[in-house]
């Protein structure tokens, strides 16, 4: 059974994470057991000041063999972070009794869980694994309709703990989808943004208004548009053809609500047939009718793509690469296995998430973005050292220390201090291995 996870105050005490005075306690960043010497407030007084960390493990370049990569080039670098930024990177200064010690960790770019549903979770109580499924979606809908006010309850709760288990995971940021409908009304995302409030030190995130019981099948439009007015980010759908009997009909007012609000799209597809090809073509021409709407639009799942043949695969990506429309997969397998690498290949925007984390559509999330790249890398056979540390992009929503020549791009001076270290010698180990995270730092702010 899945125990509770730590409040920030109790990650601190066991980690032996804290701060004294006007800077951090010396010490070894992943010690275990050690007491904090203040409290959770005194340690949030403290954040976005000055400390160094030092004995940092950073990717420098790649060895090569015959042309090919065979190595990852890595030094030990004294890092500076002041007001939640990274204020310089120089040599390592392991003689500085005043740095924190990072133990000769990997530093990587925190990493970003960019599809999750933070609102609707059973994790934090009892085990429950799920049910059998009838009815298809629009089953879960009508078992949603019975379960969310009960689950409405204590959903602040039980997404704060799911934060705390993403940032347990090495994930600083998330990309929630909340749901927007008739039974919860604008219920689930009040409680939501409350758990946000109360991570806001910590966790960074942006909000999708989700009608999971369709735009128009359960009337959600009046509960979408007033959601719209409000801190949410992205407007979201799920399957415009089989839920509301329209493609055109439902893209139409998704796109209009987020013209007129100033927000993005990003659409839940799973239809895999004809509906499903049809939505993103439809969504593609709005897009390209709109350009404002152009890296602001996002289809998750999209299934239908795992369906066709190579050459509309090839083509519907070029198409997504043109619009600027990315696609957010949670790294299906099985049956269905998508084509990430063409995908890659033609420069869409490829984005992961957990999704669903014990709640009642699944069973298997684990909170951990790190374990996806593993999973997409299994899939497509990238086992060589170029392909590994290449796949780290699908944890950090498309940040990588090295470029694909070896050029080190991140960390560099100025940028934003939320970073992991992880127990691995390179980031082709730590996708291979999904290397234990054993520190996150978000805006310089020691979460875990």
């Amino acid at each position: 059974m899945q125990k509770p996870e730590m409040s920030r105050k109790d990650f601190l005490k066991k980690s032996g994470l804290c701060f004294a005075g006007m800077a951090l306690v010396p010490g070894v960043l992943n010690a275990r057991g050690a007491q904090a010497q203040q409290s959770e407030s005194q340690e949030n007084k403290h954040a976005g000041k000055t400390y160094t960390l030092k004995n940092v493990r950073l990717e420098t370049g790649f060895e090569y063999e015959d042309n090919e990569v065979v190595h990852t080039k890595t030094e030990l670098f004294s890092i500076s972070i002041s007001n939640g930024k990274i204020k310089s990177i120089s040599a390592n200064t392991p003689n500085d009794s005043n740095a924190v010690d990072a133990n000769g960790l990997l530093m990587l770019p925190a990493f970003k869980d960019m599809h999750i549903h933070l609102d609707k979770t059973f994790y934090g109580g009892h085990w429950q694994a799920t049910k059998k499924r009838t009815g298809g979606v629009k089953g879960m809908i009508a078992l949603e309709q019975q379960i969310l006010p009960g689950m409405l309850k204590t959903s602040t709760e039980h997404a704060e703990k799911l934060i705390e288990l993403l940032q347990s995971k090495g994930s600083a940021f998330a990309r929630s989808h909340v749901n927007i409908e008739p039974t919860s009304k604008l219920q689930s995302l009040k409680n939501l943004q409350k758990a946000l409030e109360n991570k806001k030190d910590s966790f960074g995130a942006e909000l999708v208004a989700f009608p999971q019981h369709g735009v128009f099948y359960t009337d959600s439009v009046p509960y979408l548009r007033e959601a719209a007015q409000m801190d949410i980010d992205f407007i979201g759908g799920v399957d415009p053809y089989s839920i509301d009997g329209s493609i055109e009909r439902t893209i139409d007012f998704t796109v209009q609500l987020a013209l007129d609000n100033n927000k993005g799209i990003d659409i839940h597809l799973h239809e895999s047939g004809d509906s499903g090809l049809k939505t993103v073509e439809y969504l593609i021409k709005k897009i390209n009718e709109n350009p404002v709407l152009k890296k602001k639009t996002y289809i998750s799942h999209c299934f239908v793509l795992g369906k066709l043949e190579a050459a509309k695969q090839e083509e519907i990506a070029e198409q997504l690469a043109a619009a600027n429309v990315g696609i957010v997969s949670t790294i299906p397998f099985g049956g269905l296995i998508m084509p990430i690498p063409t995908l890659h290949k033609h420069n869409v925007t490829v984005l992961t998430g957990n999704d669903s984390i014990i709640d009642h559509w699944n069973t298997w999330g684990s909170g951990s973005v790190l374990q996806k790249a593993n999973l997409m890398a299994q899939l497509y056979g990238y086992s060589t050292e170029f392909l590994l540390s290449r796949s780290l992009k699908l944890a950090t929503a498309g940040v990588l220390p090295l470029d694909d020549k070896g050029v080190q791009q991140w960390p560099k001076a100025g940028d934003v201090a939320d970073l992991v270290l992880v127990d691995a010698s390179c980031s082709a180990e730590a996708v291979s291995r999904i290397s234990p995270v054993r520190s996150l730092i978000q805006k310089g702010n020691i979460v875990y």
